[in-house]
């Protein structure tokens, strides 16, 4: 080994400081800016909104779009997340994103400081359309708006958008216990967010999780089997719906302190091993929700859910001898060759989320031979996060505009095209495809904070906007991350 004044540890240290400088925007403590990358994940929703844009809108590239949403239904569902770079909404994923903030802002919003008025606006433009599309005729739940397969046959913004803008829903001839439960879930956790600034509004969330609750409950189905034009098949929850059903009932257990839910989630008490959490599979989250009453409130009764919780953290972390979940030489998790970060920021949350429970009760447990901390838990998300700031073989921040390098070309029809702004008449259809969609230049619009889909399992990544699964953003990916983000900026500051 060099001696540290030799010529060999200065070249060392030079390429360690470059690796850093590359890699992220490196605070005090030597580890990533976690406070600019919290402001930068959060403003992304900005770009992602849907509807009549307010005065303080900082995204400036983004205008109105979807004015006339709901017009087919004669209802009103404007506003809303677009989910990804397309102009579809979708309610399932828009609902799981809500939950995701609120929880975040739950947990950890002490945390967010100055950001936290921010993460709230984000909650409530999700919550709002939600509360729209639960309450505006009895009996259903509205789920999505647009044709998707047109939408995905065109490559133009959302505020030029000409494709058909057709309504879906749920009922009780047409039951999604999948998505009500989820959106159940997302009203519920957004009550509790606003439940000491807007006490009305929070009481109108909590009614509207309650009636489309007892929807999940008393109709029950998957919504891809009943709602036609391919809105379902885009995001079809491949784990049926009974982890929904979980869910939305641990989180109107949390919202009510009503304990008559208990009966209901014992009777739904599902004894599959799960080593991801997401949009689609809920029960890793589910399990780590109830956890919190049976660590945090002592309340035994919920006990088994606590020790599922605890199995899901011995399948993802790496040293345990009952892992199921692969790492690239890199360090990162790697579930799926389609948007992996989205796994990873949403395990991230149940890392920290669970190390805070841990760290509050003094709890520990073990994964057979091996000791777990709160520590433990803290220091793998720390790794997982890390790595998305650019703390990785490539040198690369997969948060756009975070770090020196970052994604250029996303895959996201807004970024990719020129703003009304600078470019007031109407881009068509195929006209997006061959002017930029097809162009090999960095997108136009800097959608800051929005996190790809990520690198490979050799953690390679070829910024390619053509490469939906590992160049586009998704709302459900960024979610998870806000909390983690300030979790981290809480417990490492500069």
């Amino acid at each position: 080994m060099p001696s540290p004044s030799s010529p060999q540890a200065l070249v060392l240290l030079a390429v360690a400081v470059c690796f850093l400088a590359r890699s992220s925007h490196v605070a005090a403590g030597g580890h990533p800016d976690y406070a600019d990358a919290l402001a930068k994940a959060i403003l992304f929703f900005q770009g992602q909104r849907s509807g009549q844009l307010p005065p303080d809108q900082a995204v400036t590239w983004r205008s109105d779009s979807g004015l006339s949403d709901g017009s087919a239904a004669n209802v009103d569902l404007t506003g809303g997340y677009y989910d990804g770079g397309d102009n579809a909404k979708f309610g399932f994923p828009m609902a799981f994103t809500t939950t995701m903030l609120s929880w975040g802002v739950l947990e950890h919003g002490g945390k967010m400081k100055a950001r936290v008025h921010d993460a709230r606006a984000a909650v409530r433009w999700g919550a709002d359309y939600l509360l729209k599309a639960a309450t505006q005729t009895p009996g259903a739940l509205y789920v999505g708006v647009g044709d998707p397969d047109a939408d995905h046959r065109c490559w133009e913004r959302p505020e030029d958008m000409d494709t058909p803008r057709t309504v879906y829903a749920v009922s009780a001839s047409a039951p999604g216990s999948d998505v009500a439960g989820e959106t159940a879930a997302a009203l519920a956790a957004a009550s509790m967010v606003f439940r000491a600034a807007d006490r009305a509004y929070s009481r109108m969330l909590l009614a509207a999780a309650r009636g489309v609750m007892e929807l999940a409950v008393r109709h029950q189905g998957k919504y891809s089997d009943f709602v036609g034009g391919d809105i379902g098949a885009y995001y079809q929850s491949y784990s049926g719906y009974k982890d929904e059903l979980l869910w939305g009932s641990a989180w109107l257990l949390w919202a009510t302190k009503n304990s008559s839910h208990l009966g209901y989630l014992y009777s739904l008490e599902d004894n599959d091993s799960v080593d991801m959490f997401s949009w689609d599979n809920k029960l890793a989250g589910a399990r780590v929700l109830l956890s919190r009453r049976a660590l945090v409130n002592g309340d035994k009764r919920l006990d088994p859910f606590r020790q599922q919780a605890e199995d899901f953290f011995c399948r993802i972390l790496r040293d345990s001898p009952s892992s199921t979940t692969q790492y690239t030489l890199g360090g990162l998790m790697h579930k799926s060759g389609y948007a992996n970060l989205q796994y990873v920021t949403s395990a991230s949350f149940l890392l920290t989320t669970y190390a805070k429970y841990m760290a509050v009760t003094k709890h520990t447990f073990s994964c057979q031979s091996l000791p777990v901390t709160a520590r433990s838990l803290r220091a793998l998300a720390k790794q997982q996060v890390d790595y998305i700031l650019g703390v990785n073989p490539k040198g690369m921040s997969y948060m756009v505009n975070f770090g020196a390098r970052w994604p250029q070309r996303i895959h996201h029809r807004a970024s990719s095209l020129p703003s009304v702004a600078a470019h007031p008449a109407h881009i068509g259809c195929q006209e997006g495809f061959q002017s930029y969609f097809y162009s090999s230049g960095a997108n136009p619009n800097v959608h800051t904070g929005a996190v790809v889909g990520g690198p490979d399992e050799h953690d390679e990544f070829p910024d390619d906007r053509a490469d939906y699964a590992r160049s586009e953003p998704t709302t459900y990916t960024n979610a998870p991350l806000v909390g983690c983000l300030a979790y981290l900026a809480g417990t490492y500051r500069s």
